[in-house]
């Protein structure tokens, strides 16, 4: 195991933060595995599975049963962890810019499309080595003029080669749930069926550029832009990444984490990266995967105290009511609105905060029929 610490871009005199990252296994062995954790600051659910999965990787490592390579970076967001107001953790947005931490990562399909159209031959796997080389050099002569850009770029060198990507975030209030593009679905089912997941939600790109897409989109829509350029090479999908929601953000404890890191360190064995006496069988999928342009986001059109009737992991129906929104100061003691399913399936997160302003988010349903378009993620 090789510890190595990453100084970001400093904004201001006196003041440098560090990316750390702790590598396992053999460089350049295969499959490379990139996991992170809390690119959402204030989502700590993931710090304290990379905190167990150390464990694991560290005894596998020691015993020489890594067969790939594994890069875990336990606090993928050391600005937004400094981020703080009112004595309240703000770190899904930076102060300075008001951008997402997960969004805006570059389009490196793009970056390396005019050198692709020329490297590349009719080898599958000697293009998918010419590409992680040519995103590779592109990265390394990026010059970010900013902090934020600065982790971008580092987060990026760390994980751009990786055949395997990890995301690890949480929501508000949920039960385990996974986001993958379409592309990279078939890998990471058994992630989904060892870890339990209760939604799985797929888009072929859900937009907005953030993390996990940046990684697995360079493949299939660099492959799909080399052919309208009229270019034949082969380029199979060279990396699948995945968002994994892990519950809500209470949900903070070691027997959830320790639950969790098994069932990564599982799926590491299942991937290939990790020798293995004999992969467990899988367990059954815990649901169906579903459009993430199905996925109804709950609104209250009016304000008050939020009272939810069904609890995340419930399946509900169109027309049941999830939750009341209530005016305490209304004439009629019976101003109660009630904020019903549009869409059936899983309810698979809600907010924490008890009262709702007009047009404020309530909870999101996994449902089985797109009805969406354009950015499929919220803020």
């Amino acid at each position: 195991m090789q510890r190595i610490e990453h100084s970001l871009l400093s904004p201001s005199l006196g003041s440098q933060k560090t990316l750390v990252a702790f590598h396992f296994g053999t460089p350049g062995a295969r499959p490379k595995v990139y996991i992170q954790a809390s690119l959402h600051a204030e989502e700590l659910p993931g710090m304290l599975v990379a905190h167990h999965l150390r464990e694991h990787l560290t005894a596998a490592d020691q015993a020489g049963l890594l067969r790939g390579e594994v890069v875990l970076v336990p606090v993928a967001n050391p600005i937004g962890l400094s981020q703080r107001l009112d004595h309240r953790a703000m770190g899904r947005f930076e102060f300075d810019t008001a951008q997402n931490f997960n969004r805006h990562y570059p389009d490196m399909a793009e970056a390396v499309l005019g050198e692709a159209r020329t490297r590349l031959g009719p080898d599958a796997q000697a293009n998918v080595a010419t590409v992680r080389r040519l995103v590779g050099a592109w990265l390394e002569q990026w010059q970010p003029a900013s902090e934020l850009d600065s982790l971008r770029r580092q987060l990026l060198l760390l994980a751009h080669d990786a055949d395997l990507v990890l995301d690890l975030h949480c929501d508000n209030d949920a039960v385990i749930h996974l986001y993958s593009e379409e592309a990279c679905w078939p890998p990471l089912e058994p992630l989904a069926r060892l870890l339990g997941c209760q939604a799985v939600l797929l888009a072929r790109e859900s937009g907005g550029g953030p993390f996990d897409e940046r990684l697995s989109g360079l493949w299939w829509q660099l492959a799909a832009a080399l052919r309208a350029a009229g270019v034949n090479a082969p380029l199979p999908q060279g990396c699948a990444s995945a968002t994994v929601e892990l519950r809500g953000e209470g949900d903070v404890s070691h027997d959830l984490a320790r639950q969790d890191a098994q069932a990564i360190v599982a799926f590491l064995a299942h991937a290939g990266a990790l020798a293995a006496s004999g992969a467990p069988p899988l367990p059954p999928m815990a649901c169906k995967p579903t459009p993430l342009a199905g996925s109804q986001t709950l609104r209250s059109p009016v304000p008050g105290v939020l009272v939810f009737l069904v609890r995340p992991g419930n399946v509900v129906n169109v027309g049941d009511v999830v939750a009341e929104v209530i005016d305490p100061t209304a004439a009629d003691l019976a101003r109660v609105h009630e904020v019903r399913a549009e869409v059936a399936g899983v309810l698979y997160a809600t907010v924490r905060e008890r009262y709702v302003v007009s047009g404020g988010e309530v909870g999101k349903i996994a449902g089985s029929t797109p009805f969406r378009s354009g950015d499929l993620l919220g803020a």
